[in-house]
């Protein structure tokens, strides 16, 4: 994924997302706490079991509510699968537009505030990265959210290079092929890491600072001349 290029949001959330669901359900009806409360089920199984033990038992029996209660609420676990991964899309959007506040370095905030994300919300973002069999609505969501951010960036690069008139400016195609190709690198670097754990990776990325600036780098580099 790329780093934030636009303004921030007027709060920075938490960036568990679990942890978000609570906080924004407490005080709210109880349709609306329960619906919370079965969404933050579904992510306690995917950050244990993975999809594959998302089921509607499970998420139930992780709920601490009935079978019947589940299909008050969604009629089938790709139904929760999809309205969760949709409302953690826009909750990591959120987070990554305010990282940069007060910062003055929007890039590395942002990528910071990504690799956050991905280390508190492995089992989302495993689903949003990894193919997902029998998940469509999962692959959907995470292309969705790539050409979204593609876009912001693309065209900060493109205000940038208009206010620049020493340089020609670099076409629009050839900043998509490299946001896409970047945004690549930068899930692969992290998938390996806390996904696969590449223990080789894990060895050379004990030092946090070091890596977020290794990543910073790479989008800085890439998208200019």
């Amino acid at each position: 994924m790329p780093p934030a290029l636009a303004r921030p949001a007027p709060d920075i959330p938490p960036l568990s997302f679990p942890r978000h669901l609570a906080q924004a359900s407490a005080g709210r009806p109880k349709g609306d706490r329960t619906r919370a409360q079965l969404q933050i089920a579904a992510c306690a199984i995917l950050q244990g079991d993975g999809p594959q033990g998302l089921t509607v038992a499970s998420i139930c029996q992780e709920a601490g509510v009935s079978n019947g209660t589940f299909y008050i609420y969604f009629p089938d676990r790709h139904v929760l699968l999809d309205s969760l991964l949709a409302d953690f899309v826009t909750f990591l959007q959120h987070a990554m537009r305010a990282a940069d506040r007060g910062t003055g370095d929007a890039a590395r905030a942002a990528t910071r505030a990504y690799f956050d994300m991905f280390e508190q919300n492995r089992g989302l973002m495993r689903c949003l990265i990894l193919p997902l069999d029998g998940f469509p609505e999962a692959q959907a969501a995470f292309q969705r959210l790539n050409r979204e951010w593609i876009e912001i960036v693309v065209t900060a690069v493109e205000r940038r290079q208009r206010r620049d008139e020493t340089a020609p400016a670099i076409p629009r195609a050839e900043l998509l092929r490299r946001a896409y190709a970047l945004g690549g690198m930068v899930d692969q670097y992290l998938s390996n890491l806390f996904f696969s754990q590449d223990p080789g990776l894990i060895e050379i990325s004990q030092d946090r600072e070091a890596v977020l600036e290794t990543l910073s780098l790479i989008w800085d580099r890439g998208m200019s001349r």
